[in-house]
């Protein structure tokens, strides 16, 4: 039975044994895919060399942009060199001696490649030959630098002087309404001021919005009366001083305050060597409890001897604003004739420089403030006044002609 292949009954069959050419077998085959792979990467890293090598020396640079072009393609930090060196990772350690010395050769290929043609264009730049519609003998053009204006640099000096002493900056707009400029400031409708001969009024071309509180207000919410939706609106105008900062100040804040008002007025007037349409004011005011003339004659000497000198004399003449009971008007000495007289002062030895008084408690109470707790002062000069002063210009207009031969000489300034 065992010769026909049929094992007797009882009779275990042995274990298969493993075979140990099957082992090797298995680990040639490793050996043989680790091979082939090395072979297949140092292959594949070669012909990306040759081939990088062929571009680099076949790439034409004729101009800086082309240049440039080069340097991003083959040797910057995302160029294709850089993509190489990435790869030379995967390259089997027992060759990536040898491929990583071809990449050092090709990377000082491309880098001096790139050297010698950027000393090439910069040579030929500097070797071009020169522009034949050009002269070449002409002088060069000097680069000028401005000056500061001079009432700038007078406005700037004022706002430090007031500064040092606990004065703020106020500002407000130019085109003012009528309640602002002149009712809030104790002005009666029969004023001259209100006249069309000293104000500039603008006339709406269209039904303008009511402002109120010092803002521009909608249809819906303009307080209006009266039949017309823009029944009693205010009268607009170009400000005539900068004393309607002060009112929106004072309906803005509380006691103390403590602010100068500096900008540009507008009043219609005749333009002569005296007199302009368009001027620049500085206003302040001062409001605390117990607030006297005394501190505001106190505050005008200090920025009267800041400003021109400590020998200039300082006189205050009774005088009249609606705004202020009592007021002053404020005089120095003339700082040509030195007090002597001549034909600036008329004789007199003393200049005008602006107007001041203790505010009227009228305007107080209109802007919200309780007369019977404070007073204040005001205090108001013209910037043209104090800078022809300053400098001992005659000329008014001079400031707004833009000639040039008077603005250089206060490059010093």
């Amino acid at each position: 039975m065992a010769r026909f292949g049929v094992q007797p009954l009882g009779h275990t069959p042995h274990p298969a044994q493993p075979s140990k050419c099957g082992h090797q077998n298995d680990k040639l085959t490793i050996s043989l895919f680790h091979h082939l792979t090395t072979l297949y990467l140092c292959s594949m890293m070669q012909e990306n060399i040759t081939r990088l090598r062929a571009d680099i020396e076949a790439y034409d640079i004729t101009s800086p942009e082309q240049l440039e072009q080069f340097r991003i393609a083959f040797t910057g930090r995302k160029g294709q060199l850089a993509d190489l060196f990435d790869q030379l990772k995967a390259v089997p350690q027992e060759q990536r001696r040898a491929v990583g010395q071809e990449l050092n050769q090709l990377k000082q290929l491309a880098q001096q490649k790139f050297d010698e043609r950027r000393e090439e264009l910069d040579a030929a730049q500097n070797n071009a030959p020169a522009d034949p519609t050009f002269d070449y003998t002409l002088p060069p053009v000097p680069q000028a630098l401005g000056t500061r204006h001079p009432l700038s640099l007078v406005r700037e000096e004022m706002v430090r002087i007031f500064s040092r002493i606990g004065f703020n900056v106020a500002e407000g707009p130019e085109i003012e309404d009528d309640w602002h400029n002149f009712t809030a400031l104790n002005f009666p409708e029969n004023h001259p001021a209100r006249d069309m001969q000293d104000t500039f009024f603008i006339a709406p071309t269209a039904p303008p919005a009511q402002i109120e509180n010092g803002e521009l207000a909608t249809d819906e919410t303009a307080n209006t009366e009266g039949n017309s939706p823009f029944a009693n609106l205010p009268t607009h105008l170009l400000r005539t001083h900068t004393s309607t900062v002060q009112v929106r100040v004072m309906e803005s804040q509380q006691p103390p305050i403590r602010s100068i008002m500096p900008g540009r007025v507008y009043r219609n007037e005749a333009i002569s060597a005296r007199a302009h349409m368009m001027f620049h004011q500085v206003e302040g005011i001062f409001i605390d409890e117990g607030v006297s003339f005394a501190d505001l004659k106190q505050t005008v000497y200090y920025f009267v001897q800041e400003m021109f000198g400590e020998d200039i004399q300082i006189r205050f003449r009774p005088s009249f604003f609606p705004f202020t009971e009592p007021s002053a008007e404020i005089d120095i000495t003339c700082l040509i004739c030195k007090g002597k007289g001549c034909n600036i002062c008329k004789g007199s030895g003393w200049v005008e420089i602006g107007g001041c008084g203790m505010v009227d408690p009228a305007v107080l109470q209109q802007s919200g403030i309780d007369p019977e707790r404070y007073s204040g002062y005001a205090w108001g000069m013209g910037i043209e006044r104090i800078t022809m002063l300053k400098y001992q210009i005659k000329d008014l207009r001079l400031f707004t002609e833009n000639d040039m031969r008077f603005l250089r000489q206060f490059e010093g300034a």
